[in-house]
């Protein structure tokens, strides 16, 4: 079986192992205190031009946003998203747990808009029963989406401009930002993300490492204390140098943006395969995520030998599927993939 269905099947890239192997028998202060977590928070300050941005590493993505989330709000506050966002459908009520309502919102290919935003909020300040609703305190967006589209540069400074407008925190999971960045049609550099959200993170878990996210925070009223409530939340590793290693790793050389572009050119492959074959997709997206839509009998066909994504059913005959490129994928493996699909 050839694995397309997620971009996390394999360990980690190798230059990131060859580093925590060698320093796997140093002795460091635990806990995110170390030299190495502090030289790549220098280093992630640095690409991101923002001097004064706090840097936290966590281990995942859902500890992440839940985290983050937690930290920003006050309880009688909710997050807005749209109603793909991971946070909504991915994260087994992470967020709820934490006290805090996903305020969903309709979103076209993943994404969500200023004027949805500063619609909802405009709504929840005129009810006369304000008190009685959860109130928007955050927005929380994905770039990629979970439908690996990218928000344009535009888009980014329309949403922040309402978010800024309306009082509410701008929030970006970053969980699959390497293949954001390294999408043909991206517009938006780690530098932008600085300047126009309160707080992102720069996924490692998805692309390149074992496990690690960095989270960065520019807004000063959400670095207070954020230290406290990662411990609280159980996400204050102990052996937190690992996770600076492997940011270091990661960052230095370009090596992440290098290996994301890898997963993004093997899944245009696979996209060109699919229209040179005339299937439809449900997105269109240039990120490391494919999703055509096909016949049953196509998808029982490519099922015999490789595993995908479902994603949903589109009628009584077709349904969208997710094929899913990471790092690691072997070029090899989407030549046999793309062939097969001719064969359709």
């Amino acid at each position: 079986m050839i694995y397309f269905n997620c971009d996390y099947n394999e360990g980690a890239h190798e230059k990131v192992m060859e580093r925590l192997f060698a320093t796997n028998m140093e002795q460091t202060e635990g806990y995110g205190t170390d030299p190495y977590c502090k030289k790549a928070s220098e280093l992630i300050r640095e690409k991101c031009a923002a001097p004064t941005a706090a840097v936290h590493f966590l281990v995942g993505g859902t500890q992440t946003n839940a985290t983050v989330i937690a930290a920003a709000l006050r309880p009688h506050q909710g997050v807005l998203a749209a109603h793909t966002a991971h946070i909504n459908v991915h994260e087994t009520g992470a967020v709820e747990a934490s006290g805090h309502k996903v305020l969903t919102l309709p979103a076209k290919g993943g994404k969500i808009t200023a004027e949805q935003i500063d619609r909802f909020v405009q709504a929840h300040v005129s009810d006369d029963a304000f008190e009685h609703i959860v109130q928007p305190g955050m927005v929380y967006l994905s770039h990629p989406t979970e439908l690996g589209t990218t928000y344009s540069l535009e888009e980014l400074e329309e949403i922040s401009k309402v978010c800024r407008k309306d009082g509410l925190f701008l929030f970006v999971d970053g969980a699959r930002l390497g293949y954001a960045l390294a999408a043909s049609d991206n517009e938006v550099g780690m530098e932008d993300l600085a300047r126009l959200c309160d707080v992102f993170y720069i996924g490692g878990t998805k692309v390149g490492a074992l496990f690690g996210e960095a989270v960065v925070i520019t807004n000063p009223l959400l670095q207070k204390d954020f230290r406290y409530i990662i411990k609280q939340r159980g996400g204050m590793l102990a052996k937190g140098r690992l996770l600076g290693v492997q940011f270091l790793a990661l960052l230095e050389d370009d090596l992440y943006l290098e290996i994301a572009g890898h997963a993004d050119g093997l899944a245009e492959m696979i996209r060109e395969a699919f229209t040179r074959k005339g299937i439809p997709f449900l997105v269109e997206s240039h990120t490391n995520q494919v999703f055509p839509i096909l016949e049953d009998s196509m998808l029982e066909r490519l099922a015999q030998k490789y595993s995908y994504s479902y994603q949903e059913r589109v009628d009584a005959g077709h349904s969208a599927v997710r094929f899913c490129t990471s790092w690691a994928t072997k070029r090899e493996n989407v030549e046999q993939l793309c062939q097969d699909i001719e064969r359709l």
